[in-house]
C-alpha cells in the first residue's frame, strides 16, 4: 500500500538536496530520520568520554524511573501525602 504525505515546499527542497542519486524519496526519508550511521560518528569520543556518556544516560534514565514511580504512587494513593 502506498501513502501520500504532505510536506512544505521548503522541507521537500531540503530533503531533495540530501537525496542520493540512487535513492528513492522513501529511502532518503528513512536515512534522514534514523540519525547518523555508526560509521559516521565512530571515533568522535574517546573510550572514557563514551563511558561517561553512558553513565550520564543511565543516571537520567534512573531519575526518570524515580519520577514515574513517584507519579504512579501518588496516583494510586489518590494524591494523599505521607
Amino acid at each position: 500500500m502506498v501513502k501520500t504525505i504532505r510536506v512544505s515546499e521548503e522541507y521537500h527542497e531540503w530533503l531533495s538536496a540530501h537525496k542520493k542519486e540512487d535513492e528513492t524519496m522513501e529511502e532518503t526519508l528513512r536515512r534522514m530520520t534514523r540519525g547518523p550511521h555508526p560509521s559516521d560518528v565512530a571515533g568522535l569520543l574517546t573510550e572514557e568520554e563514551a563511558e561517561n556518556a553512558k553513565e550520564a544516560v543511565g543516571r537520567l534514565r534512573g531519575r526518570d524511573r524515580d519520577r514515574l514511580y513517584d507519579a504512579s504512587s501518588t496516583f494510586e494513593d489518590g494524591g494523599k501525602s505521607e
